[in-house]
């Protein structure tokens, strides 16, 4: 029996596609990896292709270790010849070569958030720019989307010139970009559009690394931004034996599940492929092999409103299984409550484990009141998106002291470590150091070997002098053969008295560092023992930079998952529960109000998302009031919810009347109608009895602002502010106790006074 007798109609449409542009377009749980990892088989095994010709790009480096595995499986022999690895850790790979025809060397730094965090403060102090006004992050996002863009810091300058406020964010993408430069260091965004610059100015590195990769794959094309399009183009160009230009191209994507735009994601690429590629193949895999007919149903007549988008309905052999499970709380409190008591009761009376249940939510600040109940109910639970390993200050004080050895232009690492552990040299001996280093033109750390030529040094003099003696010493031993990365890290510790001075302390906080500190030992273990090329240093940190929160899930861990609806993509659970289902929240008032229609497709792909990662129940709920910013937002049920045909929900008989009128339509109202019997009408509610809600929009009230008015709650109140918000108005009142609040205008039941 041959490996591709197992593969459905199209997907062996897709694995025996050989030249040409390919465009795959895979639903949610139609098995894209596996047709991915086939048709890389059937590349070689049947059609000759050299394993070295082939490229498979992936966005998580989980995704990459999946693939990676799947292929060496499948492939076997050559298999480790394929290039099979994230947009990033490509880039990486490239650069680690080349980088030196752009003004770097190869051993260049990757600045991680943090990194970025602190230069960009450096960087506006510098300036002078008063940070109240232009915020570092706003600053970071706006070069950040430059980059994404390919738009240098002299193209941002030229395209916004006589704009004041553009004024300010270019000179600081200038002086960003240069001390980038000068530190030899690259953020994340710099490692896609410097090797884009890298290929576009060096033809014949181009035209190597398109005569080596005949045999392009993307995965997850459409999160793919312009910096990330213009890469894959400008690889994707070879000259067969005939000499015609050839576009082996294969992209696999889900225009349904383009949630990144936030991140730059563009869902125009894989939107508008076929007219970049005219020649294009396009097959859809549609047959899900996750979910039941339910979930898939209700996801597909949610996704249906969406008019931006490749027509497609997911289908699936299983059975109809549960309905989908919606209940309405009358505050957040309650609902966490009732979801840890359901958790709790699942595993304890029906033999579930914690790991099959996913909490999943719109935003981070749903999570506290969440996590309180399943402590509450001891239910262990793992918090994706907390604080990255890799973030924790003892790690991020290792770290960079392994990064001023590999690389010594890093100003950042060496002033984050200067006096840590404490040695008794000031933040006025290191602005001096730091001033003399930009007034000469050259790096903190050749500064620092010039401390004894600073005016005003004094005692700090000697402090730093053996500080650069200790440094010196340990970057020597690096370069001797025997002498591993392991060795270096057990000489950090000895050498700085890290651990030592933690010990000194005697607290569980210091002792939970020093567990860190092991950990991390135990990371370059791993390294060592695992890694495919010869062991280095930048290597090693090189791994390090790339490690993304989301790959540290482990599947083998017994605990409950919250996460993010954006941090769920490409994973899947038996349970999962889409928890703050309320307009305002999800999607959110910004998205509600916002006049680009996009936008509420963006928020509707994204809860199409969080539907589809379950794979055998799913339950909605919401809350009537929830406690937002110091403030009770009274919330109507997501739009999303009513979307949902009436037949598949079932609800809870702990859910709340509705008090308020709803207007959405629901699309598919009418199928299922001989099981139904009748015609459903505009509403996510089945609870026997309840009253079908009204379809006609809610009338203005009679106040208006300035007005003033009485509330049963807080008494008398001036009207501050009125907005259309949907089908009701948004209303703020300051009232005379000294409280403003926001409500909407059908739960205020406020009063002309």
């Amino acid at each position: 029996m041959s490996i591709y007798d197992t593969l459905n109609p199209e997907q062996l449409k897709a694995v025996k596609h050989n030249r040409g542009p390919l465009l795959i377009l895979a639903g949610a749980g139609s098995g894209k990896t596996r047709v991915l990892t086939h048709r890389i088989a059937y590349l070689i095994d049947e059609l000759g292709v050299n394993p070295w010709n082939i490229l498979a790009i992936t966005f998580t480096n989980k995704a990459a270790k999946e693939m990676r595995e799947r292929v060496d499986n499948i492939v076997g022999y050559g298999s480790e010849n394929i290039w099979v690895s994230t947009f990033h850790s490509t880039c990486v790979r490239i650069l680690r070569r080349y980088i030196d025809r752009i003004g770097y060397t190869t051993n260049f730094t990757i600045y991680d958030s943090d990194d970025q965090k602190t230069l960009m403060r450096e960087v506006c102090k510098y300036l002078d720019i008063d940070t109240k006004i232009h915020k570092e992050k706003s600053l970071l996002a706006a070069i950040s989307n430059a980059k994404d863009s390919l738009i240098t810091p002299e193209e941002f300058e030229k395209n916004n010139r006589g704009d004041y406020g553009k004024k300010k964010i270019s000179d600081v993408y200038k002086e960003y970009q240069a001390r980038l430069k000068k530190n030899n260091a690259l953020d994340f965004d710099d490692l896609i559009c410097k090797t884009v610059e890298l290929l576009r100015t060096n033809p014949d590195v181009l035209s190597y690394y398109q005569n080596r990769f005949r045999y392009i794959m993307v995965d997850e094309y459409q999160d793919t931004n312009t910096a990330q399009f213009q890469l894959i183009r400008t690889l994707a160009s070879t000259v067969n034996e005939e000499g015609q230009t050839e576009h082996n191209l294969c992209v696999v994507g889900d225009d349904d599940q383009s949630i990144y735009k936030f991140r730059g994601a563009n869902i125009y690429n894989i939107l508008n492929f076929e007219t970049e590629y005219p020649q294009t193949k396009v097959i859809k895999l549609e047959q899900n092999y996750r979910s039941t007919k339910n979930i898939l149903t209700a996801a597909n007549e949610v996704i249906h409103c969406n008019t931006e988008r490749k027509q497609k309905s997911l289908w699936t052999d299983k059975e109809e299984g549960s309905p989908i499970f919606f209940t309405q709380f009358d505050n957040e409190h309650e609902e966490a409550e009732a979801i840890a008591a359901d958790i709790e009761n699942a595993v304890a009376n029906e033999g579930k484990s914690y790991s099959q249940f996913a909490l999943l939510y719109r935003t981070n600040a749903q999570s506290r009141v969440l996590e309180e109940k399943l402590v509450k109910h001891n239910i262990p639970y793992k918090l994706v998106g907390g604080v990255n390993f890799y973030q924790r200050k003892e790690i991020k004080d290792l770290l960079c002291y392994l990064k001023t050895i590999d690389n010594i232009s890093d100003d950042l690492a060496v002033k984050r470590i200067i006096n840590v552990p404490r040695r008794g040299i000031g933040l006025t001996s290191i602005d001096k150091i730091n001033q003399y280093a930009i007034g000469h033109n050259i790096s903190f750390y050749e500064a620092l070997k010039q401390v004894d030529y600073i005016p005003g040094m004094n005692r700090g003099g000697s402090k730093i002098s053996s500080f650069v003696s200790m440094m010196e010493i340990l970057k020597s031993k690096l370069n001797s053969p025997d002498y591993s990365i392991l060795d270096l890290y057990d000489e950090i510790l000895e050498a700085t008295g890290y651990v030592d001075e933690l010990e000194e302390e005697g607290t569980i906080e210091a002792q939970t560092r020093i567990e860190n500190i092991q950990e991390f030992r135990n990371k370059i273990v791993t390294y060592l023992d695992n890694c495919e090329e010869e062991p280095s240093l930048s290597s090693f940190l090189e791994e390090v930079s790339l490690v993304a929160d989301i790959d540290s899930v482990a599947e083998s861990t017994d605990v409950v998952i919250l996460m993010t609806l954006h941090s769920a993509k490409g994973l899947e659970f038996p349970y999962v529960y889409l928890c703050g289902m309320e307009d305002g929240i999800f999607p959110s008032y910004m998205t509600i109000i916002s006049d680009d229609p996009m936008e509420i497709e963006e928020e509707r792909r994204l809860c199409y998302v969080g539907i589809t990662r379950a794979m055998e129940k799913l339950s909605l709920s919401a809350a009537r009031m929830r406690m937002q910013n110091g403030e009770t937002k009274f919330n109507k049920p997501s739009r999303f919810v009513s979307e949902i045909p009436r037949y598949l929900i079932k609800q809870s008989s702990n859910s709340l009347q509705p008090r308020f009128p709803r207007t959405t339509t629901i699309r598919g109202a009418i199928s299922n109608t001989k099981t139904t019997g009748q015609l459903f009408q505009n509403s996510p509610y089945i609870q026997k009895g309840m009253s079908l809600p009204k379809s006609e929009s809610a009338s203005s009230p009679d106040y208006t602002v300035g007005d003033t008015v009485k509330h049963i709650k807080f008494g008398n109140g001036t009207v501050t502010d009125l907005i259309p918000s949907g089908n009701d108005f948004q209303v703020t009142v300051a009232f005379d106790n000294g409280t403003v609040k926001k409500m909407m205008t059908s739960f205020a039941k406020l009063k002309k006074y």
